[in-house]
Protein backbone atom coordinates (compact mmCIF):
# COMPACT_ATOMS: atom_id res chain seq x y z
CA UNK A 1 0.00 0.00 0.00
CA UNK A 2 1.20 3.51 -0.70
CA UNK A 3 2.90 4.96 2.36
CA UNK A 4 0.54 7.35 4.09
CA UNK A 5 0.52 9.23 7.34
CA UNK A 6 -2.46 10.98 8.78
CA UNK A 7 -1.80 14.70 8.55
CA UNK A 8 -2.46 16.78 11.63
CA UNK A 9 -4.43 19.02 9.28
CA UNK A 10 -6.65 16.10 8.34
CA UNK A 11 -7.37 14.48 4.97
CA UNK A 12 -7.32 16.64 1.87
CA UNK A 13 -10.19 16.66 -0.63
CA UNK A 14 -8.98 15.55 -4.04
CA UNK A 15 -10.79 16.30 -7.30
CA UNK A 16 -13.61 14.11 -8.55
CA UNK A 17 -14.88 14.12 -12.15
CA UNK A 18 -17.14 17.11 -12.83
CA UNK A 19 -19.25 14.78 -14.99
CA UNK A 20 -19.69 11.03 -14.82
CA UNK A 21 -20.99 8.78 -17.56
CA UNK A 22 -24.72 9.50 -17.49
CA UNK A 23 -26.30 7.50 -20.32
CA UNK A 24 -27.22 8.61 -23.81
CA UNK A 25 -30.34 9.48 -25.76
CA UNK A 26 -30.13 6.07 -27.43
CA UNK A 27 -29.05 3.25 -25.13
CA UNK A 28 -28.58 1.07 -28.19
CA UNK A 29 -25.90 3.43 -29.50
CA UNK A 30 -24.28 4.17 -26.15
CA UNK A 31 -20.48 4.23 -26.38
CA UNK A 32 -19.64 4.69 -22.70
CA UNK A 33 -17.67 1.97 -20.90
CA UNK A 34 -19.74 -0.67 -19.12
CA UNK A 35 -18.07 0.45 -15.90
CA UNK A 36 -16.48 3.86 -15.48
CA UNK A 37 -13.25 3.71 -13.46
CA UNK A 38 -11.77 6.67 -11.59
CA UNK A 39 -8.69 6.35 -9.40
CA UNK A 40 -9.37 8.90 -6.66
CA UNK A 41 -5.88 8.23 -5.32
CA UNK A 42 -3.38 5.38 -5.57
CA UNK A 43 -5.43 3.21 -3.19
CA UNK A 44 -9.03 4.30 -3.81
CA UNK A 45 -11.23 3.71 -6.86
CA UNK A 46 -14.70 5.04 -7.65
CA UNK A 47 -16.74 3.03 -10.18
CA UNK A 48 -20.02 3.80 -11.90
CA UNK A 49 -22.24 1.38 -13.79
CA UNK A 50 -23.38 2.41 -17.27
CA UNK A 51 -27.00 3.61 -17.35
CA UNK A 52 -27.48 1.83 -20.67
CA UNK A 53 -27.00 -1.44 -18.76
CA UNK A 54 -29.21 -0.49 -15.83
CA UNK A 55 -30.94 2.82 -15.19
CA UNK A 56 -29.96 2.72 -11.50
CA UNK A 57 -26.30 3.33 -12.51
CA UNK A 58 -25.01 2.89 -8.96
CA UNK A 59 -21.59 3.99 -7.79
CA UNK A 60 -19.29 1.35 -6.28
CA UNK A 61 -16.08 1.82 -4.32
CA UNK A 62 -12.83 -0.13 -4.08
CA UNK A 63 -10.55 0.62 -1.11
CA UNK A 64 -7.09 -0.99 -0.91
CA UNK A 65 -5.24 -1.85 2.29
CA UNK A 66 -1.98 -3.72 2.72
CA UNK A 67 -3.73 -6.97 3.69
CA UNK A 68 -6.96 -6.85 1.69
CA UNK A 69 -9.12 -4.72 -0.55
CA UNK A 70 -12.80 -4.07 0.07
CA UNK A 71 -15.42 -3.65 -2.65
CA UNK A 72 -18.45 -1.72 -1.45
CA UNK A 73 -21.46 -3.00 -3.44
CA UNK A 74 -21.56 -5.00 -6.68
CA UNK A 75 -24.01 -3.08 -8.83
CA UNK A 76 -27.40 -3.66 -10.38
CA UNK A 77 -26.79 -6.39 -12.98
CA UNK A 78 -26.14 -10.10 -12.51
CA UNK A 79 -24.75 -10.97 -15.94
CA UNK A 80 -20.99 -10.59 -16.34
CA UNK A 81 -21.53 -10.56 -20.10
CA UNK A 82 -23.54 -7.36 -19.85
CA UNK A 83 -21.86 -5.92 -16.76
CA UNK A 84 -18.24 -7.20 -16.50
CA UNK A 85 -17.65 -6.06 -12.93
CA UNK A 86 -15.56 -9.12 -12.03
CA UNK A 87 -13.17 -8.46 -14.93
CA UNK A 88 -12.87 -4.77 -14.07
CA UNK A 89 -12.21 -5.45 -10.39
CA UNK A 90 -9.66 -8.17 -11.18
CA UNK A 91 -7.84 -5.79 -13.54
CA UNK A 92 -7.81 -3.05 -10.91
CA UNK A 93 -6.44 -5.42 -8.27
CA UNK A 94 -3.77 -6.67 -10.70
CA UNK A 95 -2.83 -3.06 -11.46
CA UNK A 96 -2.54 -2.23 -7.76
CA UNK A 97 -0.56 -5.38 -6.98
CA UNK A 98 1.88 -4.66 -9.82
CA UNK A 99 2.85 -1.53 -7.90
CA UNK A 100 3.18 -3.48 -4.66
CA UNK A 101 5.37 -6.50 -5.51
CA UNK A 102 5.72 -7.44 -1.85
CA UNK A 103 2.02 -8.26 -1.54
CA UNK A 104 1.24 -11.98 -1.47
CA UNK A 105 -0.71 -13.50 -4.36
CA UNK A 106 -3.37 -14.57 -1.86
CA UNK A 107 -4.26 -10.90 -1.30
CA UNK A 108 -7.89 -10.96 -0.21
CA UNK A 109 -10.89 -9.31 -1.82
CA UNK A 110 -13.61 -8.57 0.74
CA UNK A 111 -17.05 -7.75 -0.63
CA UNK A 112 -19.42 -5.75 1.56
CA UNK A 113 -22.60 -3.82 0.85
CA UNK A 114 -24.05 -0.50 1.87
CA UNK A 115 -27.44 -2.24 2.19
CA UNK A 116 -29.40 -5.21 0.89
CA UNK A 117 -31.33 -3.87 -2.12
CA UNK A 118 -30.87 -5.65 -5.42
CA UNK A 119 -29.23 -2.78 -7.29
CA UNK A 120 -26.33 -2.95 -4.84
CA UNK A 121 -25.73 -6.70 -4.71
CA UNK A 122 -26.83 -8.12 -8.08
CA UNK A 123 -23.23 -8.61 -9.18
CA UNK A 124 -22.35 -10.79 -6.19
CA UNK A 125 -22.72 -13.96 -8.24
CA UNK A 126 -19.81 -12.94 -10.47
CA UNK A 127 -17.47 -13.49 -7.52
CA UNK A 128 -18.78 -16.81 -6.20
CA UNK A 129 -15.91 -18.80 -7.72
CA UNK A 130 -13.16 -16.21 -7.21
CA UNK A 131 -10.24 -17.40 -5.08
CA UNK A 132 -9.03 -15.37 -2.08
CA UNK A 133 -12.44 -13.75 -1.78
CA UNK A 134 -14.76 -13.24 1.17
CA UNK A 135 -18.27 -12.36 0.04
CA UNK A 136 -20.48 -11.25 2.91
CA UNK A 137 -24.22 -11.54 2.22
CA UNK A 138 -26.08 -8.24 2.13
CA UNK A 139 -28.94 -9.14 4.48
CA UNK A 140 -28.89 -7.52 7.91
CA UNK A 141 -28.33 -10.67 9.95
CA UNK A 142 -25.32 -11.79 7.92
CA UNK A 143 -23.75 -8.39 7.29
CA UNK A 144 -24.16 -6.94 10.76
CA UNK A 145 -22.99 -10.17 12.39
CA UNK A 146 -19.84 -10.18 10.24
CA UNK A 147 -19.14 -6.51 10.97
CA UNK A 148 -19.94 -6.72 14.67
CA UNK A 149 -22.96 -4.42 14.58
CA UNK A 150 -26.28 -4.83 16.35
CA UNK A 151 -29.35 -2.82 17.28
CA UNK A 152 -27.55 -1.84 20.49
CA UNK A 153 -24.03 -1.45 19.05
CA UNK A 154 -24.01 1.00 16.14
CA UNK A 155 -20.27 1.54 15.58
CA UNK A 156 -17.41 -0.77 14.67
CA UNK A 157 -14.12 -0.81 12.76
CA UNK A 158 -12.67 -2.80 9.88
CA UNK A 159 -8.92 -3.19 9.36
CA UNK A 160 -7.78 -3.52 5.74
CA UNK A 161 -4.13 -3.51 6.79
CA UNK A 162 -2.76 -0.05 7.47
CA UNK A 163 -6.17 1.38 6.63
CA UNK A 164 -8.86 1.26 9.28
CA UNK A 165 -12.46 1.99 8.29
CA UNK A 166 -15.16 3.14 10.70
CA UNK A 167 -18.55 1.54 10.13
CA UNK A 168 -21.87 2.89 11.39
CA UNK A 169 -25.24 1.18 11.50
CA UNK A 170 -27.59 3.54 9.65
CA UNK A 171 -30.95 1.82 9.08
CA UNK A 172 -33.97 3.69 7.79
CA UNK A 173 -33.66 3.41 4.05
CA UNK A 174 -33.11 -0.31 4.58
CA UNK A 175 -32.84 -2.27 7.80
CA UNK A 176 -29.38 -3.53 6.79
CA UNK A 177 -27.97 -0.12 5.81
CA UNK A 178 -24.48 0.82 6.98
CA UNK A 179 -22.22 3.82 6.38
CA UNK A 180 -18.46 3.55 5.90
CA UNK A 181 -15.94 6.23 6.86
CA UNK A 182 -12.38 6.19 5.54
CA UNK A 183 -9.98 8.35 7.60
CA UNK A 184 -7.32 8.30 4.87
CA UNK A 185 -9.49 10.09 2.34
CA UNK A 186 -11.97 11.62 4.77
CA UNK A 187 -14.82 10.21 2.67
CA UNK A 188 -18.12 9.20 4.25
CA UNK A 189 -19.78 6.54 2.07
CA UNK A 190 -23.51 6.80 2.79
CA UNK A 191 -25.00 4.35 0.29
CA UNK A 192 -28.66 5.18 -0.33
CA UNK A 193 -29.13 6.85 3.04
CA UNK A 194 -27.95 10.25 1.77
CA UNK A 195 -27.36 11.23 -1.85
CA UNK A 196 -28.66 13.71 -4.40
CA UNK A 197 -31.91 11.99 -5.21
CA UNK A 198 -35.02 10.38 -3.80
CA UNK A 199 -34.29 9.31 -0.24
CA UNK A 200 -36.61 6.33 0.07
CA UNK A 201 -37.36 5.89 3.77
CA UNK A 202 -38.89 2.62 4.94
CA UNK A 203 -38.49 3.34 8.67
CA UNK A 204 -38.94 7.05 9.44
CA UNK A 205 -37.81 7.02 13.11
CA UNK A 206 -34.80 4.83 12.33
CA UNK A 207 -33.81 7.09 9.43
CA UNK A 208 -34.04 10.15 11.67
CA UNK A 209 -31.83 8.50 14.29
CA UNK A 210 -29.32 7.50 11.61
CA UNK A 211 -29.03 11.08 10.35
CA UNK A 212 -28.41 12.21 13.93
CA UNK A 213 -25.75 9.52 14.32
CA UNK A 214 -23.98 10.66 11.15
CA UNK A 215 -24.04 14.31 12.18
CA UNK A 216 -22.68 13.47 15.62
CA UNK A 217 -19.96 11.26 14.10
CA UNK A 218 -18.87 14.04 11.75
CA UNK A 219 -18.37 16.43 14.67
CA UNK A 220 -15.32 14.42 15.72
CA UNK A 221 -14.12 13.13 12.33
CA UNK A 222 -12.86 15.26 9.43
CA UNK A 223 -15.00 14.66 6.34
CA UNK A 224 -13.87 15.76 2.90
CA UNK A 225 -16.83 14.38 0.98
CA UNK A 226 -20.11 12.62 1.58
CA UNK A 227 -20.60 10.17 -1.28
CA UNK A 228 -23.86 8.33 -1.92
CA UNK A 229 -24.46 5.61 -4.48
CA UNK A 230 -26.76 7.36 -6.98
CA UNK A 231 -27.51 10.67 -8.66
CA UNK A 232 -31.22 11.21 -9.35
CA UNK A 233 -31.62 14.98 -9.11
CA UNK A 234 -31.06 17.47 -11.92
CA UNK A 235 -29.09 20.68 -11.47
CA UNK A 236 -32.45 22.47 -11.15
CA UNK A 237 -33.30 22.75 -7.44
CA UNK A 238 -36.08 20.35 -6.42
CA UNK A 239 -36.33 18.64 -9.81
CA UNK A 240 -35.48 14.94 -10.07
CA UNK A 241 -35.17 12.70 -13.09
CA UNK A 242 -38.11 10.29 -13.39
CA UNK A 243 -37.57 6.71 -12.26
CA UNK A 244 -36.03 4.52 -14.99
CA UNK A 245 -34.40 7.47 -16.76
CA UNK A 246 -31.43 6.22 -18.81
CA UNK A 247 -30.09 9.60 -19.94
CA UNK A 248 -29.22 12.23 -17.35
CA UNK A 249 -27.15 14.98 -19.02
CA UNK A 250 -27.91 17.54 -16.32
CA UNK A 251 -26.67 15.73 -13.23
CA UNK A 252 -25.32 17.64 -10.23
CA UNK A 253 -22.03 16.48 -8.69
CA UNK A 254 -21.80 13.16 -6.87
CA UNK A 255 -19.92 14.67 -3.94
CA UNK A 256 -21.62 16.39 -1.03
CA UNK A 257 -20.41 17.79 2.29
CA UNK A 258 -21.45 17.46 5.91
CA UNK A 259 -23.73 20.44 5.32
CA UNK A 260 -25.90 18.10 3.26
CA UNK A 261 -26.53 15.96 6.35
CA UNK A 262 -27.73 19.04 8.20
CA UNK A 263 -30.07 19.87 5.32
CA UNK A 264 -31.60 16.40 5.59
CA UNK A 265 -31.96 16.90 9.34
CA UNK A 266 -33.70 20.24 8.80
CA UNK A 267 -36.05 18.68 6.26
CA UNK A 268 -36.95 15.92 8.71
CA UNK A 269 -37.60 18.49 11.43
CA UNK A 270 -39.86 20.48 9.11
CA UNK A 271 -41.71 17.33 8.07
CA UNK A 272 -42.44 16.24 11.63
CA UNK A 273 -42.62 12.77 13.19
CA UNK A 274 -44.98 11.25 10.63
CA UNK A 275 -43.70 10.10 7.21
CA UNK A 276 -44.37 12.68 4.51
CA UNK A 277 -42.99 13.32 1.05
CA UNK A 278 -40.96 16.53 1.05
CA UNK A 279 -39.25 18.05 -1.99
CA UNK A 280 -36.02 19.90 -1.20
CA UNK A 281 -33.47 21.54 -3.47
CA UNK A 282 -30.99 18.65 -3.52
CA UNK A 283 -33.05 15.65 -2.41
CA UNK A 284 -36.57 14.41 -1.83
CA UNK A 285 -37.73 12.71 1.37
CA UNK A 286 -39.81 9.81 0.08
CA UNK A 287 -41.59 7.46 2.50
CA UNK A 288 -41.75 3.93 1.14
CA UNK A 289 -42.70 0.44 2.17
CA UNK A 290 -39.80 -1.82 3.18
CA UNK A 291 -38.29 -3.67 0.23
CA UNK A 292 -38.80 -7.38 0.05
CA UNK A 293 -35.42 -8.80 1.02
CA UNK A 294 -33.90 -9.90 -2.27
CA UNK A 295 -30.42 -10.49 -0.90
CA UNK A 296 -29.03 -13.86 -1.90
CA UNK A 297 -28.52 -16.22 0.99
CA UNK A 298 -25.06 -17.77 1.04
CA UNK A 299 -22.35 -18.23 3.63
CA UNK A 300 -19.24 -16.08 3.89
CA UNK A 301 -17.43 -19.26 4.88
CA UNK A 302 -14.00 -20.56 3.95
CA UNK A 303 -15.53 -21.94 0.76
CA UNK A 304 -16.10 -18.41 -0.49
CA UNK A 305 -12.58 -17.38 0.40
CA UNK A 306 -10.99 -20.33 -1.37
CA UNK A 307 -12.96 -19.85 -4.54
CA UNK A 308 -15.45 -22.71 -4.20
CA UNK A 309 -18.97 -21.76 -5.23
CA UNK A 310 -21.19 -21.35 -2.16
CA UNK A 311 -24.63 -22.94 -2.37
CA UNK A 312 -27.39 -20.52 -3.33
CA UNK A 313 -31.12 -20.84 -3.79
CA UNK A 314 -32.84 -21.11 -7.11
CA UNK A 315 -8.82 -0.56 -14.51
CA UNK A 316 -7.10 2.40 -15.43
CA UNK A 317 -4.11 4.17 -13.88
CA UNK A 318 -4.21 5.70 -10.41
CA UNK A 319 -4.22 9.37 -9.77
CA UNK A 320 -0.99 10.86 -8.57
Amino acid sequence: MSKKTLSTAGPVARPLPPRWIHGSESSKHNTDPDVQVYWYDADTVVLRQNKAINYEAPFLFLLFGSERVVLLDTGATVSEQHFPLRTVVDDLIDSWMSRHPGVDNSYELLILHTHSHGDHMAGDAQFFDRASTTLVPADKLSAWCYLGLSDTSDKTELDLGGRMLDILATPGHDAAAVTFYDPWTGILFTGDTVYRGRLYISDWPAFSRSIDLLIEFCRSHPVTYVLGCHIEMTSTPGLDYPVRTTYQPDEPPLEMTVEHLHKVRSALDAAGPEPVRAVCDEFILWPSAPHRNTALQYPYSKRARTGQRPPVPGAGSPAG
